[in-house]
């Protein structure tokens, strides 16, 4: 029973080839082209005012310099969210539950903040790893626990979103095997089980939401360290 939990953190495959490649690149088919037309639909509307509003939010701590991966943050804001909320949809599958996937995504982008930084200001960027005023008995130590705290954040990055989504999933999964369960034996417990489920629900969609968003910001900060 424990290994059916899991198997839905398998990519789905078809004929021995995973899909996962598709689950990745079909939200971005949900996304409508901009067209030449002077009236756009509702939807498109919604689109670009949700845009808007998301790249004005990752922008905020960012000076004029940060503005140039407004494109590269605001896509992946964009993404991580679509995926996130398709994945709560019945016989879905998730990429952003695969760590691996998780850190392709943070790692090289953390790497290109800190690589932005060590080539436009490279003292600043080393001086994060020793805070002014440290007595010199504590310098070799903190510069040790600062380079490991730096060379970190990509895992914590992927750990946290893969660890809040796959703690949903598996929540949603028992609830509602319980629910299944217990209607012909307690249908007064599965009704509460079953409220306790949609709340449940509810709360993984704010999850969904929430993680994509923290997942860009701490880029964005990441990004504002280093320029």
């Amino acid at each position: 029973m424990n290994l059916s939990f899991f198997d839905q953190f398998s990519s789905p495959s078809l004929l021995g080839i995973p899909l996962i490649l598709i689950s990745m690149t079909f939200p971005a088919l949900l996304i409508p082209s901009q067209n030449n037309r002077w009236i756009t639909s509702r939807f498109s509307t919604l689109q670009l005012w949700l845009i808007n509003m998301i790249t004005k939010q990752l922008m905020m701590p960012l000076n004029k310099k940060g503005h140039k991966w407004a494109l590269i943050l605001t896509s992946l804001m964009m993404f991580l969210l679509t995926v996130n909320l398709l994945g709560l949809l019945p016989y879905t599958f998730t990429p952003t539950t695969q760590l691996s996937m998780n850190l392709a995504l943070a790692f090289p982008l953390w790497l290109a903040t800190l690589l932005t930084g060590l080539r436009n200001q490279p003292s600043i960027s080393l001086g994060h790893l020793l805070p002014e005023g440290t007595p010199t008995p504590l310098i070799p130590a903190l510069i040790l626990i600062e380079t490991t705290s730096l060379l970190i954040r990509p895992l914590a990055l992927g750990v946290r979103l893969t660890a809040n989504l796959t703690a949903g999933h598996l929540l949603i999964q028992l609830i509602s095997t319980a629910t299944v369960v217990l209607v012909s034996i307690m249908p007064a417990v599965s009704f509460l089980t079953l409220l306790i489920l949609f709340l449940l629900t509810i709360l993984e969609v704010a999850v969904a939401m929430i993680q994509a968003y923290v997942f860009v910001l701490l880029l964005s900060l990441y990004l504002q360290e280093n320029i």
